[in-house]
């Protein structure tokens, strides 16, 4: 897949991003944004994406969608000194856009409402207050374009992230099914916009992963993986997703303290260690957290860095287990493995299973390192292994690779909801 399908060398680093929408959702500034922007550069991130509502009359999700002028209410000044602000920071600038759909309650669908999907034998039905464009009307098509190519063109934009938030209902062009023809008419819309600007990545989103395919991933560079962006929940999704997508185009999300989906609260180390293992990124207000959780995004991004490279080139696993509370999942090279276990829930056990570590080599030895491993409760029933308390007492472990294939790695008893990972160097 790396070799054939993606749309980038494999040794180009794949920025850390902050998105903004679970931070402001509809409420910008640009004030406030580049206070934003500010933060998230002090907290190690490389791209910066203004997502839904930055656009004229989009104060909520049922209006204006189509229309893709810059709210000058808004952005007075235009989007240039916001986009300024967020290069002068070191950082790469993005924006939100859902170009196959159109409100209702818009200028476009006021002077064409010939130009959406529909079956004339019903009424409209929409979703999400939405309407999906036909793209195969070739003056529909057009106007999409020229929109989106002035936008790229008038500003220093180097990546799109492309939402899509409704099923193609209705799907009917000139009386006949129009789902093929939909979908082979996104991917000449995005074939030639890619040729006009080469530059500039897209992300695939669908309420989420929606559209996670083969074949859109040979006109995409990323994901995103779901709009749930609950650590718990994401071990589910990306373990399932990864068996099918390499980690580098996994959107993969670092969210607040406060799930904004499901309002679960997690630790940092959940939600550290679970967004570790993708594309990284940032789904949150910095300027609102306090120090003590900004130094954890700082910590958990550093993180990622040093094992970016191993992350984005190595080969995934997933280890089986008879405990289904906790996911065990790494990435390795001939030189060096990383190895996360996450325990979701209680466990099934009172002694976990060993880890085998079926990709070592036998006949060489390997400094095992404990990377994060967060404070534990304590309990008699809970007295970790001993190469836990020397690690942690700063003692240099090392281990043969015939062991650790063949007996394996005894683990602690972890609380509900904490990661381990473990890094593991030949020597």
């Amino acid at each position: 897949m790396r070799q054939h399908l993606l749309q980038f060398e494999s040794d180009k680093v794949r920025p850390v991003h902050l998105n903004t929408w679970e931070g402001i959702y509809f409420d910008h500034d640009p004030d406030y944004i580049c206070q934003m922007a500010t933060k998230a550069a002090d907290i190690g991130v490389e791209r910066f994406i203004i997502d839904d509502g930055w656009f004229k009359g989009r104060d909520h999700d049922r209006a204006a969608l189509g229309d893709w002028e810059l709210d000058t209410k808004k952005y007075p000044n235009g989007l240039t000194p916001v986009i300024e602000h967020v290069n002068q920071l070191g950082m790469e600038f993005g924006i939100w856009v859902e170009p196959e759909m159109v409100n209702p309650d818009s200028d476009l669908y006021r002077s064409h409402p010939e130009w959406v999907l529909a079956d004339t034998r019903y009424p409209l039905a929409t979703g999400r207050n939405q309407l999906v464009l036909d793209l195969q009307n070739t003056d529909c098509f057009d106007y999409l374009y020229s929109r989106l190519d002035a936008l790229l063109s008038g500003h220093n934009i180097g990546y799109l992230k492309w939402d899509m938030n409704r099923e193609l209902q209705q799907a009917s062009h000139d009386e006949s099914a129009a789902i093929h023809g939909q979908t082979l008419a996104v991917y000449r819309l995005l074939d030639k916009l890619r040729e006009a600007h080469p530059d500039v990545e897209i992300e695939s989103c669908s309420s989420g992963g929606g559209r996670m395919d083969y074949e859109i991933l040979r006109r995409t560079h990323r994901f995103w993986s779901s709009d749930c962006n609950d650590a718990l929940e994401r071990q589910t999704i990306q373990k399932n997703m990864s068996i099918f997508f390499p980690p580098e185009v996994m959107g993969a999300h670092i969210g607040p303290h406060h799930s904004h989906t499901t309002r679960r609260q997690h630790h940092i180390n959940l939600r550290g260690i679970t967004a570790l293992f993708g594309h990284m990124g940032v789904e949150l207000d910095p300027v609102k957290e306090g120090e003590q959780e900004q130094a954890g995004f700082a910590r958990y991004i550093r993180m990622h860095q040093r094992f970016r490279t191993l992350l984005h080139s190595g080969n995934s696993f997933h280890l089986d287990s008879s405990d289904h509370s906790r996911n065990a999942y790494g990435v390795f090279d001939k030189g060096q493995v990383l190895l996360a276990i996450c325990q979701k829930t209680m466990p099934e056990y009172m002694l976990p299973e060993p880890i085998l570590l079926f990709m070592l080599d036998e006949s060489a030895h390997y400094r095992l390192e404990l990377v994060d491993f967060p404070m534990q409760s304590i309990s008699l029933m809970k007295r970790q292994p001993n190469w836990v308390q020397a690690l942690m007492d700063g003692e240099v472990l090392e281990v043969s690779g015939s062991e650790l294939k063949h007996l394996g790695l005894t683990l602690p008893i972890q609380d509900p909801e904490t990661c381990l990972l473990l890094h593991f160097q030949k020597l």
